[in-house]
């Protein structure tokens, strides 16, 4: 049975920083491309950032390049999402995923199977 469980939300101001964690069992997440997806309340989950299994590749919307960095330990079979300089409209249900598929410069819902319960990101102006 595959679960993905995230933890390093909260609140911060703006200008802050937290660091997402997502901690896999059932799966590997070095055989598996790994994402972060986040939902704003009356908006679509939308696409963060993700990390190919080979580890050779990463992925990062527009609004988060350059804030924002996806990494992984294997060791430990867990996620992360480092997040510096947080902004009001970083606000969202942030959600772990893992897919079979990795596609070059997008990322999908759709193509995602497993999914975590989300941890909550709030920043405050």
């Amino acid at each position: 049975q595959v679960q993905l469980v995230e933890s390093g939300g909260g609140s911060v101001q703006s200008g802050g920083s937290l660091r997402l964690s997502c901690t896999a069992s059932g799966l590997s997440v070095d055989d598996y491309t790994m994402a972060w997806f986040r939902q704003a309340p009356g908006k679509e989950r939308e696409g963060v950032s993700s990390i190919k299994w080979s580890g050779s590749s990463t992925y990062y919307a527009d609004s988060v390049k350059g804030r924002f960095t996806i990494s992984r330990d294997n060791a430990k079979n867990t996620l992360y999402l480092q997040m510096n300089s947080l902004k009001p409209e970083d606000t969202a249900m942030y959600y772990c995923a893992a897919a079979s598929v990795w596609r070059y410069g997008t990322i999908s819902t759709a193509d995602f199977r497993y999914w975590g319960q989300g941890t909550q990101v709030t920043v405050s102006s």
